[in-house]
């Protein structure tokens, strides 16, 4: 909730729309947008992630890693990661749907560069709080091939990832040692 928060605060002090809009239906769709990935996108690929590693570091990959009276323990807890998985999976995968939908124009005839605004639309806030969870598809698990299925949302993340301030935000200098 706090990167819409401070998004949404960023608003305030925009004087010249760079991130917004002036034109209130604009504003209104930015709105939508932001708050329809803060409320689907994020939390389902957020568990996913939680869920992922987890797995990953939980002794549970064998059951020699528990006594023969926690057989049940371990089948329970490996079958509740592996349902949480597929779930928050699936459920992030249909959300890159939605946002391939839009992004692809498949109901407007006019594919679009950015989530909100007229014609092919303006990078807002919309697009900051969404692209910054679906660039990182692969390190939620998803292949490059997989990812066919969404390109016009791979092309935003690429597109995104190119303009000169994203560049210099994501830059080497802070990247995690």
């Amino acid at each position: 909730m706090e990167t819409s928060a401070e998004l949404l605060y960023l608003l305030k002090f925009d004087k010249e729309a760079k991130f917004g809009f002036t034109d209130e239906l604009e504003q209104n769709e930015l709105l939508q947008w932001l708050f329809f990935w803060h409320g689907s996108g994020a939390p389902y690929q957020g568990n996913l992630g939680f869920f992922r590693r987890a797995a990953e570091k939980l002794p549970c990959k064998s059951r020699s890693a528990f006594p023969a009276a926690s057989h049940s323990m371990f089948l329970r807890h490996f079958l509740t990661t592996k349902v949480a998985i597929e779930r928050f999976r699936k459920e992030t995968a249909r959300v890159f749907g939605v946002l391939e939908i839009r992004l692809s124009g498949k109901y407007t005839g006019e594919p679009r560069d950015y989530l909100a605004g007229k014609g092919k639309g303006k990078y807002s806030i919309a697009d900051i709080g969404t692209w910054t969870w679906v660039k990182n598809y692969s390190l939620s698990g998803y292949t490059d091939e997989e990812a066919k299925e969404w390109p016009h949302l791979v092309k935003w993340v690429e597109r995104i990832a190119e303009r000169p301030a994203v560049k210099r935000g994501v830059g080497e200098k802070y990247k995690q040692q």
